[in-house]
């Protein structure tokens, strides 16, 4: 079976974590001993958000930028593949020998084309970076007249970029090829991907970020996956979520998760994008999805846990 994983954030950072790299290895190596008695029997392909790691290297090109020129965004977000991409194939590897389990890990730096005229472009509304007082972030809309500032829930001001719905993966023929090799577990599209434009012939980045278990839902039609498993920090998807009759979904029908969704049962930002990745791969014709919790990876995928999105 062909099964495309994508890692949550508390795969690599817990609360209350300041994120340092020995944090995020420790962490990996928890998630990367689930990963390995997947790995041993069936085809993997990876992803994972890149929320905070992003965010801190857009600070560092912040602080620096007086020393050393700041890269745009699309840029770090290539940068935070790369970072994490490393830290999954340096734990992922070791644990692989521990267990025995043959192969190799190989991260893609993946990017994504997405609608230059999506409508995400003309009202940003994703915050990314830290947070600057009015004063500094109306100094530097002033200085730098193409980025939007918001106050963000009385913490502070922040930068907002768009988040335009994913489309097409621009490696996608790679992908492909690297997956006819049996021995390969396959590391792409990590944080969504560097969002593209194609202008002509020509691929351009954007300031922008990408729903990491959308860009996953592609990655796993490219991958013809028979499995899209999303891998949070709960247990399954609910309706009535924090009310007095909250309900987890266990088995569950897309026609009927569909209904769910129309009727705003799912936060937007966090459960909401899931629920939508799982609809959209079995309407695409993917078998089965699963949105379960990290540490119930190998019952999930045996559809012993978590919600389990059949078309049936």
């Amino acid at each position: 079976m062909t099964v495309v994983i994508a890692l949550g954030g508390n795969a690599l950072l817990r609360a209350g974590q300041e994120g340092t790299a020995e944090e995020q290895l420790a962490n990996l190596k928890i998630a990367c001993e689930q990963l390995v008695d997947i790995i041993r029997k069936h085809k993997v392909v990876l992803t994972h958000g890149n929320g905070p790691q992003v965010g801190k290297i857009v600070l560092q090109n912040e602080i620096a930028q007086e020393s050393t020129p700041a890269m745009p965004f699309d840029v770090c977000g290539a940068m935070s593949q790369g970072q994490i991409g490393y830290m999954l194939q340096q734990q992922l590897k070791n644990e692989m020998i521990k267990k025995g389990v043959p192969g190799e890990v190989v991260t893609l730096i993946t990017r994504v084309v997405v609608d230059k005229n999506d409508p995400s472009f003309q009202s940003p509304t994703k915050p990314i970076g830290s947070f600057y007082s009015e004063e500094e972030a109306r100094e530097i809309m002033r200085k730098k007249k193409d980025q939007v500032w918001i106050e963000d829930a009385g913490r502070g001001w922040r930068r907002v970029v768009a988040s335009p719905d994913p489309k097409k993966i621009v490696e996608k023929e790679v992908i492909k090829k690297l997956l006819q090799e049996d021995s390969i577990v396959l590391v792409a599209s990590g944080g969504g991907g560097v969002p593209v434009i194609k202008e002509g012939d020509i691929y351009k980045g954007v300031e922008a970020v990408l729903d990491k278990d959308l860009s996953a839902e592609l990655l796993a039609e490219v991958a013809e996956a028979d499995l899209l498993l999303i891998l949070t920090d709960v247990t399954h998807a609910f309706i009535h979520y924090g009310k007095p009759q909250q309900e987890k979904l266990q088995r569950v029908s897309r026609q009927k998760l569909e209904e769910y969704w129309q009727q705003g049962h799912f936060a937007k930002g966090s459960m909401e994008p899931k629920v939508r990745a799982a609809l959209r791969f079995l309407q695409k014709g993917g078998k089965r999805a699963a949105i379960a919790s990290l540490d119930q990876a190998l019952e999930a995928l045996e559809g012993k846990t978590g919600t389990q999105v059949v078309n049936d």
